[in-house]
């Protein structure tokens, strides 16, 4: 009798909540539980986390998840009158049985979530909608979020939108961001005021919190104490929120670890400066691709530029 797991197998987690495991063909993984349609585990092939989950983090309604990949919609941040990042990161989901085509090769798990907002939803925010998610895990391990969200209203409604996404780092000394030097950003911890960014690299000495402008499409986050490089590609999604919250701001959130600040990075593939509207039976997709690399060495230094124009 083989011992083979299933490459999609729904389960019970943390406090007797719906999961989904995904399993790749070489070992890799990913969680996804249906309360927020809420990625909280993404492992390589050597079973390895590469995404940070708070150890206080609370899997407990209202309250979202502390880390993983919540999906901020149809607000994100405080930035409206909505709760801060929206609300589908703390309502639940429901396996999407007939889901429209979406093209997916083989050797790939997958499963599509959707949501669909209920008569206490239209009250906070009165617009209907479909709200599909697919997560999919390649055979190589990379990790690939599709979100299409489709106008089911009578009117044209308008959001902004994150994969906020938590990167598991060495520490976050010890690493740094390529592909947004030059670009501006918006300074959430100076009242969105705009700048534009000097430094040939983006490293990491306070809290940070911003969010950058007319982003490539790729963007690399170096870790050197690993030697590895995570490689976040994106489609959709112009701007790409960048968020630690050092120290102090570590202290005063009751679902984060004092010297979590250390071992965390938030890059955030996401649409915010300029909201998208769709009318009536138009459909938005936006997507998040993520992989993991060796970083290679020149002359002792790291060289993202392969990965960021391979």
């Amino acid at each position: 009798m083989s011992d083979e797991k299933p490459p999609v197998e729904i389960c019970k987690g943390v406090n007797d909540l719906d999961k989904v495991v995904l399993r790749g063909l070489r070992g890799s993984s990913a969680e996804v539980y249906l309360y927020g349609g809420h990625v909280t585990s993404w492992k390589n092939n050597h079973d390895e986390e590469l995404l940070f989950l708070s150890s206080k983090a609370i899997f407990k309604p209202p309250k979202a998840i502390r880390g993983g990949i919540p999906i901020c919609f149809p607000q994100f941040g405080s930035h409206g009158n909505l709760e801060q990042h929206g609300f589908v990161r703390n309502r639940f989901w429901s396996i999407d049985r007939s889901p429209p085509p979406l093209t997916v090769s083989c050797n790939k798990a997958f499963v599509d979530l959707i949501f669909k907002p209920s008569e206490e939803d239209l009250k906070i925010w009165p617009y209907s909608y479909e709200f599909r998610l697919r997560i999919t895990i390649g055979p190589g391990g990379d990790l690939m979020l599709t979100s299409r969200i489709k106008n089911t209203d009578g009117r044209p409604f308008s959001f902004t939108f994150a994969y906020r996404t938590y990167f598991s780092i060495s520490d976050i000394s010890e690493v740094r961001i390529e592909g947004l030097e030059t670009l501006d950003y918006l300074d959430n911890l100076k009242s969105r005021e705009r700048f534009t960014e000097q430094c040939d690299a983006i490293t990491f000495e306070s809290e940070v919190d911003r969010i950058y402008l007319e982003t490539p499409t790729k963007i690399a986050i170096l870790d050197h104490e690993k030697k590895q490089t995570f490689v976040l590609r994106k489609d959709g999604l112009p701007d790409a929120v960048v968020w630690n919250p050092w120290e102090k701001k570590a202290k005063s959130m009751m679902d984060f670890g004092d010297d979590e600040y250390k071992h965390m990075l938030c890059v955030e593939a996401a649409a915010i400066e300029k909201a998208i509207t769709l009318k009536p039976g138009e459909e938005w997709k936006g997507r998040l691709y993520l992989s993991v690399v060796p970083s290679c060495y020149r002359s002792g230094q790291l060289a993202p530029l392969r990965v960021l124009q391979g």
